[in-house]
């Protein structure tokens, strides 16, 4: 007979297994993270305001596919919303109607059981008053009400997109609405006479307002958020330490770029946060090169920038190594003039300092370090090299909104480069070597902390890691003629 102690640590073995499946897959931000971020929109919002959102567009592909879908990261930010062609209305003063007051609207589009069976199945109203909504309609009562805005002494709104796919497969899509909210703004201004001033304004209707209310709010990361993050960096780092183990002369730049995206998908990330950089070579030395279709990569450098997105939030990783395994003299000089300015551009990241500050304390030590190398002759040459900032902020974006100035909670990159392309005014002997070093910092009141530093940094470290044995070096498949 199995005791009761043996029963109930079964049951705990059962229930702590269950907790662990649905972890990996439920942390998702969730109806209150968005609620309260309404929330504390709504709070920045000037008075007597309305501020309107639309989705992102469906983008076409080519004929009749469509790039796969991505979220308006202010829309998702503020609702967690991912589908297309709806529009969010967020008041500053409390509105009334038939069922009682409230401060918001979302309209969404409609079920389709036909497209549904195609595309996949959409929440609807059911699904969106789950999420934390209780005034939602269908996209179709957006394009047939009549809102007066002219009673609004600011109208905010994201930039409207010219760009939206005509799917005539649906009868409202996110031209229509654009449209229709294009016709309420012309409609409320021509009612409030131009000479009319409310607290001595004029109707004021503007996209930058809005545009520098979310940045205030996204700036700085909840501790949701930088969960996120770091999850996405720590799948961006490992997917970094198995290519340095994989990698060898007989591969492509796609191969490489492929296995970052592999274990990227391999760990539940379903997208890259942005195009894949994988540059070999004289590819190094292309800032934002993205067509990774160089098939010899023997016994050069190759520079990774490249990043996970996971549950809407980007990471930004920056590595380069040498494909056979090893540095050469060259390089090392010029690899470690980089890592050098990314410490110091990693201890400047402190509250108050801005990126101006780390700009100017990586750029004097490559400045410096070029100099003594004799790549150039005058410091104003530096640019020739280094011609890039050190820091931006990332989140839902790669590029996420943000002060210059730091403060808590802020995540932000730090990555130096230098980039010297065949026909460069100096030795040739440098030629054609592109080194950036790009770690991903979490800005605390204690100091920085890197978030990627599972991938290493040092010539010495990656070297022996690169020695390493992977499974993934060895996958081989028939060779197609």
């Amino acid at each position: 007979m199995i005791s009761k102690i043996k029963i109930f640590l079964i049951l705990l073995i059962i229930n702590n297994n269950f907790l662990l499946n649905s972890q990996q897959y439920n942390d998702d931000l969730g109806p209150d993270f968005h609620k309260k971020k309404r929330s504390e929109f709504r709070e920045k919002m000037p008075d007597n305001s309305v501020a309107i959102f639309f989705t992102s567009p469906v983008m076409k592909r080519s004929n009749d596919t469509n790039f796969m879908y991505h979220q308006n990261p202010n829309f998702y930010y503020l609702t967690g919303w991912r589908e297309p062609h709806g529009v969010l209305i967020i008041y500053s003063n409390q509105q009334a109607d038939e069922k009682g007051k409230y401060y918001e609207q979302l309209y969404i589009r409609e079920r389709n059981e036909y497209r549904e069976m195609w595309d996949g199945k959409r929440l609807g109203i059911e699904g969106a008053r789950k999420m934390g909504f209780d005034r939602v309609y269908l996209r179709s009562g957006f394009i047939e009400t009549e809102l007066d805005f002219s009673n609004f002494d600011y109208v905010l709104h994201n930039e409207l997109r010219d760009d939206v796919r005509d799917n005539t497969n649906d009868v409202y899509d996110l031209f229509d609405l654009q449209i229709k909210f294009e016709k309420l703004l012309s409609d409320s201004s021509n009612n409030k006479n131009d000479n009319e001033l409310i607290d001595n304004k004029k109707l004021s209707i503007n996209s930058k307002t809005l545009n520098d209310l979310m940045k205030s709010l996204r700036q700085t990361k909840d501790k949701q958020e930088i969960e996120l993050l770091r999850k996405a960096v720590k799948i961006s780092s490992y997917a970094q330490v198995e290519v340095m183990k994989a990698i060898h002369n007989e591969m492509t730049e796609r191969e490489v770029q492929g296995i970052h995206e592999y274990i990227y998908k391999k760990y539940g990330a379903a997208h890259q946060g942005y195009n894949s950089i994988v540059g070999s070579g004289g590819n190094s030395c292309v800032l934002h090169y993205v067509t990774n279709d160089n098939n010899n990569i023997k016994d050069q450098l190759i520079l990774m920038d490249v990043g996970a997105e996971y549950r809407g939030y980007t990471a930004d990783v920056t590595r380069t190594i040498p494909v056979n395994g090893k540095f050469s003299n060259e390089q090392k000089e010029i690899y470690n003039l980089v890592y050098q300015a990314q410490e110091e551009g990693i201890r400047m990241s402190k509250i108050g300092n801005s990126f101006t500050d780390i700009n100017k304390a990586s750029y004097k030590i490559i400045s410096e370090g070029l100099l003594s190398l004799g790549i150039i002759n005058n410091s104003r040459d530096t640019s020739k090299y280094f011609p890039h900032g050190v820091s931006h902020h990332i989140g839902l974006d790669v590029h996420d909104p943000g002060d210059r100035v730091l403060s808590e909670n802020m995540v932000i990159t730090v990555e130096p480069g230098i980039y010297i392309p065949s026909g460069s005014d100096c030795d040739p002997k440098w030629w054609n070597i592109g080194v950036r070093i790009e770690d991903d910092i979490l800005i605390t009141k204690n100091g920085p902390i890197n978030l990627s530093s599972d991938a290493p940094r040092k010539i010495e470290v990656i070297e022996e890691l690169m020695k390493q044995k992977s499974l993934l070096g060895e996958f081989k498949l028939p060779i197609i003629n």
